[in-house]
């Protein structure tokens, strides 16, 4: 087939592809990029790479963040057949030496010099698009489409992660579906608020290029509220936590947006109904790194359900798990020897999360089965938990996990990112945006107080066996990597300092 690229340049030639905010010269001028510009610079970063030696098969890793750079990365390995590998520049030097090992990389591109010095990799690649002469011919390039064309990490919630590989069709069948629940025209423009490390980020990618829309990328210099409301910008993918902080500084920013999605976290009600009193058109996903984003969509609504499976995608519950299969199923996740991809004997792949469906076949999610413990033979799903303790005002973060107990086998216990109460916005929110709380301190609040609020909280909502034993406090020197809270990282922080603390007793 031929690239969606270079496709969309012969059809939009002139319509913006990617749009930045050049803040060198402190101008803060707007720099537009065409389709017909942006085919042209990828067919030159093709030439330019294979130059180098790069062949078709290669993996090709980058550690940057979003940029014009990354994006004609990651359209030029689709020409050549090479397999796009995006790195969080988050991760530590240590840790991307162990990728690199780990899959045999030897072909890397970073936009940080000073990590030539600590990264070992066998041949730095060199992407200087300045010296691109501007290109108004498109061509038409027929590639690969279903062939290994880029790989995710994804590790959930816990463990070492796993290298998901997608190819082409998986993407354009995710894009595709979700076109045809939220509109995405050629006068559009999608803000790209999500690192192209993460599906969410490379699936704006796909969906602007098939419909000839912008892709804004974030303005380093402004806060993602000012952004929104300087700029021209119709679509914003955002998890809530980001919204929730839009709302409480800026609410009116979101007021000129045609579609917001919203993923990747718990969702408040009083998120919602914050966001339907301002008649914002939201709407929530259900989705995952394997599925090439989202899987469901629907409208923001109270009743906490996640909509249909859209096009492309099949979705069935097995003993309350879901499973799903389709178009936008990928490739499998890279092994040592090879691609691995579990499925049953009917091709379905099991989500490991727990789901209801409801008299319309709308879809709600439980929680994770991996998360789940039995406390006196009762099943316990963190997630619900943690939902109830959200709602409190001085909860800006929440992890629910099991702690050993002689007469109930397990009990749970709660992780908290204690925070101030902010009454200084007009909007009301049901807790503080969590971007602040690394700067407060938790002095200011009684925490002996609120933990026994939290544990009557609990009890009134959901069953008294299912409240928390014991409170601890967030450890915030565990860095996230992604756009989800590290879990496993963040219990094994507490479990190190439990087990410290026995030691020394």
């Amino acid at each position: 087939m031929m690239s969606p690229l270079h496709q969309a340049g012969l059809n939009y030639p002139d319509a913006t592809a990617i749009e930045v905010t050049i803040t060198g010269d402190n101008t803060g001028l707007n720099s537009r990029i065409s389709y017909a510009r942006l085919s042209g610079l990828v067919l030159h970063l093709v030439h330019h790479l294979q130059t180098q030696g790069v062949k078709q098969g290669d993996i090709v890793a980058c550690v940057s963040h979003n940029n014009i750079e990354m994006i004609c990365l990651y359209w030029a390995c689709i020409d050549a057949g090479w397999i796009f590998l995006p790195l969080s520049p988050r991760f530590a030097d240590v840790q991307i030496n162990q990728l690199i090992e780990r899959f045999k990389l030897q072909w890397l591109w970073t936009d940080t010099p000073s990590k030539k010095t600590t990264i070992k990799i066998n041949h730095w690649l060199d992407i200087d698009l300045s010296k691109i002469l501007p290109q108004t011919n498109c061509n038409s390039v027929e590639v690969s489409a279903n062939i290994a064309s880029n790989i995710i990490l994804t590790s959930g919630s816990s463990g070492t992660p796993k290298a998901a590989v997608h190819c082409l069709i998986n993407h354009l069948s995710s894009a595709k579906g979700a076109a045809t629940f939220i509109a995405l025209e050629q006068s559009d423009a999608w803000l790209l608020s999500l690192p192209l490390f993460h599906i969410g980020g490379l699936a704006i990618i796909h969906r602007c290029t098939l419909a000839g829309a912008c892709i804004v990328l974030r303005n380093a210099t402004q806060s993602l509220a000012e952004q929104l409301q300087d700029s021209s910008i119709t679509h914003v993918s955002l998890v809530p936590t980001q919204a929730i902080q839009i709302l409480q500084q800026q609410p009116a920013a979101l007021n000129n947006i045609s579609a917001l999605l919203l993923g990747g976290g718990v969702i408040e009600p009083a998120l919602i109904e914050a966001l339907q009193r301002q008649h914002i058109n939201a709407y929530t996903s259900y989705g995952m790194t394997e599925m090439s984003s989202q899987i469901t969509t629907t409208k923001a609504n109270l009743s906490g359900h996640h909509g249909r499976p859209l096009p492309s995608r099949l979705l069935r519950l097995k003993e309350g798990v879901i499973w799903v299969k389709g178009e936008c199923l990928f490739l499998g996740y890279l092994t040592d020897q090879g691609l691995s991809l579990p499925l049953d004997d009917q091709g379905w792949f099991c989500t490991h999360d727990k789901g209801l469906l409801d008299s319309e076949g709308q879809l709600s999610i439980l929680g994770r089965v991996d998360n789940m413990f039995i406390c006196g033979g009762e099943n316990i799903h963190p997630e619900q938990l943690e939902a109830v303790l959200l709602s409190h005002p001085n909860v800006a973060q929440a992890i629910v996990f099991a702690i050993a107990d002689a007469t109930f086998g397990h009990l749970p216990a709660a992780i908290i990112d204690y925070c101030p109460i902010d009454n200084s916005h007009s909007v009301e929110v049901n807790h503080s945006a969590t971007f602040n709380t690394h700067e407060m301190t938790v002095e200011a609040i009684d925490i002996h107080a609120v933990n026994l609020q939290l544990s009557q909280l609990v009890e009134s909502k959901l069953a008294r066996f299912k409240r928390p034993r014991q409170f601890f406090t967030w450890p915030h020197q565990v860095v996230s990597s992604g756009l989800k809270v590290p879990r496993k990282s963040i219990i094994e922080a507490i479990q190190s300092t439990i087990c410290a603390s026995k030691k020394v007793l």
